[in-house]
């Protein structure tokens, strides 16, 4: 909790130092005019960017309609974008401003000339704001166009897995993700099944769904389900719930209804074959050798996600097992409890983050503003000899659009062993 607070008020001070320096070049581009330089225009500056930070941090943080947090998250990104694209210039301008000072005092030092007043009035290059300006207004325009193309644009991610303890019969074998397939955002049935037919020609030998289906209702899955049906595998398909699932963001007329919604998900995991994993697991056994599959309902660290994960239960009855991987939707999970009570889990595989379908993602460098809210939001990380893997979602939902963080399809290959660039 003190990390949290710690990280909003970092965040808090570093958006707030930003637009500071960008009403300082606003009013440098238009000097000759007077409403950037009045009081009204300084009071709405304020507070709109009051206002699109703490609808950030209420769509952090708070439990809002999947509309709303969409809302103020896609206005507050767009116009940060916009304000990170202006401030080159403002750094350009003032580094001139300042060679140009240092210039004129070497000058004055080594000729004993007088500078005229109008050569010591180093006045903000209104050229170089109002280029600014514009550059700062031409993401908008891209991104928005952008965004759309990124929805569908499924990305294969390829990730080796050393296990130390895996069984020979198991070394070598291909495990496919997939995490938040989020189908009541879909509208495209086409893309949709070309990411799905993506999966499949990977052929993994297995493969793992990790949580939020649906957005809030199981009838979202009337139209995709045949799609989703076409998901298998020789050793399985093994499935999670994630926090969207159990229908706590709908309006439901009755408990009974919201009862009988989750009863009607459920159902549709077994129709469409796959093994839902209710804080229970499965002896996953080739050639006589064994490992464990786990999956646990939602837990999640921050309080607006619920916890239903049971462990205990999990668990229970698999000390025998070499290994065990476990499907546990909210990446927070990991931190929060399975590394400090469970080390006997070889590795966890999640989704939820989304990695906010806005960042940036390549190989060897990510980020997102989620990585504020979460330690571990995207790829593979690893805490002494226990994984995580975090995948970014096949779905989307709220902001209809992925700007940097593209739809992701994970195909892992399990090694028995250490990982040998741990040893270089």
């Amino acid at each position: 909790m003190r990390e949290h607070t710690l990280n909003i008020i970092l965040i808090i001070t570093v958006l707030l130092l930003i637009d500071l320096y960008v009403l300082h070049g606003i009013r440098g581009a238009f000097k000759k005019v007077k409403l950037p330089h009045s009081g009204n225009f300084t009071f709405f500056y304020w507070f709109a960017s009051a206002f699109l930070i703490a609808g950030l941090l209420l769509a952090v943080y708070v439990n809002l309609g999947v509309g709303l947090r969409a809302a103020f998250m896609l206005a507050f990104f767009l116009i940060f974008l916009g304000k990170i694209s202006f401030l080159p210039f403002l750094l350009a301008d003032d580094l001139r401003r300042m060679l140009i000072v240092r210039k004129n005092r070497f000058k004055r030092k080594t000729e004993g000339t007088r500078i005229p007043p109008h050569e010591h009035a180093i006045p903000r290059s209104e050229f170089l704001m109002k280029a600014g300006l514009l550059a700062g207004a031409v993401p908008l325009a891209a991104i928005r166009i952008s965004m759309a193309a990124g929805l569908y644009d499924y990305r294969v991610k390829y990730q080796t897995m050393y296990l130390p303890n895996l069984p020979k019969a198991f070394d070598g074998i291909k495990l496919g993700q997939i995490s938040d397939i989020h189908s009541g955002s879909f509208f495209n049935h086409k893309a949709v099944l070309g990411g799905i037919e993506m999966l499949l020609k990977e052929k993994p030998d297995v493969i793992f769904f990790t949580g939020d289906l649906v957005n809030e209702k199981a009838s979202e899955m009337n139209h995709y389900q045949k799609i989703f049906t076409k998901v298998k595998a020789p050793l399985g398909v093994y499935s999670s719930l994630g926090n969207h699932d159990y229908g706590d963001y709908g309006n439901w007329q009755s408990p009974a209804d919201k009862i009988k919604n989750h009863a009607d998900l459920i159902a549709t995991h077994k129709n469409m074959g796959w093994d839902l994993l209710l804080n229970e697991h499965r002896r996953l056994k080739v050639n006589g050798e064994e490992i464990g599959i786990l999956g646990v309902e939602n837990w999640g660290e921050l309080s607006r996600f619920p916890k239903y994960g049971r462990m205990d239960l999990a668990t229970k009855n698999t000390d025998d097992l070499p290994v065990k991987l476990l499907l546990s939707h909210d990446p927070s999970h990991w931190r929060g409890e399975v590394l400090s009570k469970y080390p006997q889990i070889d590795a966890m595989f999640s989704g939820h983050t989304h990695g906010m379908q806005f960042g940036v993602r390549t190989r060897h460098f990510q980020w997102s503003p989620i990585e504020y809210v979460y330690k571990e939001w995207a790829g593979i990380y690893q805490e002494g000899s226990q994984q995580l893997y975090v995948n970014v979602g096949f779905g989307f939902i709220g902001l209809s659009g992925r700007v940097g963080i593209l739809p992701e399809i994970t195909i892992f290959t399990l090694k028995a062993g250490q990982d040998p660039s741990k040893n270089a």
